[in-house]
């Protein structure tokens, strides 16, 4: 499957409601563990949602951070997390789920799919997937 058809894939299992946004990251990119993607759905479950209350990091930028530290084994994940987030930052426009849903004024900055279609994007250019 190539990084398009992920993105893509991602973004229909958050619009579907299949999965929440952290779960459609790490269920596409799933190959890159060891874990099931059963076990990486029950992992990931309670981070959506910038961890349930809009507050804090996106859910999709989570779970791209999660991959990745599963990926390296640790090794570098912070630094390749780092950059990940910039990237994720400078398409989306923000981190914080409130702030990319744009809450006070209606109008999303990310919607909800562009959010997952570019965690997993950046996710696969950083990484070389």
């Amino acid at each position: 499957m190539t990084l398009n058809e992920r993105a893509e894939m991602a973004a229909e299992l958050k619009g579907s409601g299949a999965c929440n946004c952290t779960q459609a990251v790490t269920k596409v990119l799933s190959d890159q563990t060891t874990l099931t993607e059963e076990q990486l759905r029950n992992i990931s479950s309670g981070f959506a949602a910038g961890m349930g209350n809009m507050e804090a990091t996106c859910g999709a930028m989570i779970g791209a951070a999660m991959i990745v530290g599963l990926k390296t084994e640790g090794k570098g994940a912070v630094m390749a997390t780092k950059k990940i987030q910039e990237e994720f930052q400078r398409r989306c426009g923000a981190l914080k789920c409130r702030d990319l849903k744009a809450i006070t004024d209606g109008k999303p900055l990310c919607a909800c799919d562009d959010c997952v279609r570019n965690a997993v994007m950046i996710y696969g250019e950083y990484m070389g997937l």
